[in-house]
């Protein structure tokens, strides 16, 4: 089978550990995978996904932030969104992972409280 590049985009934060956990999944399946960060929504980085991104690293893939702020104790490659339109043009597979973040409050009868 031959090897893939993926991307995996993750604009809300809710989402992006487990978006970070799928694309190691990827990377043991032998596809090169990329998880990219936006708008500095970042999971909380427990040991468990700062060695998930770890082991994508070891496995010739990389962890991408949009012009994102460092992160303590986890390093990410911080990209342009120009550099990484070029690399999605080579991608094979993009995955817009989870919902964006709401914009709107929701309707009283959704509502918590």
């Amino acid at each position: 089978m031959e090897s893939k590049k993926c991307y995996f985009l993750l604009p809300n934060r809710m989402y992006s550990g487990d978006a970070a956990r799928s694309a190691l999944g990827l990377s043991v399946e032998n596809h090169y995978s990329y998880p990219v960060f936006f708008n500095n929504e970042y999971p909380r980085f427990s040991e468990y996904v700062k060695e998930n991104i770890d082991w994508i690293r070891d496995m010739e893939g990389d962890v991408f932030t949009v012009n994102g702020e460092a992160v303590e104790g986890v390093e990410l490659t911080n990209i342009t969104i120009e550099e990484l339109g070029e690399r999605l043009r080579e991608a094979d597979l993009i995955i817009p992972y989870g919902l964006p973040k709401q914009t709107k409050a929701p309707p009283p009868a959704c509502s918590e409280d």
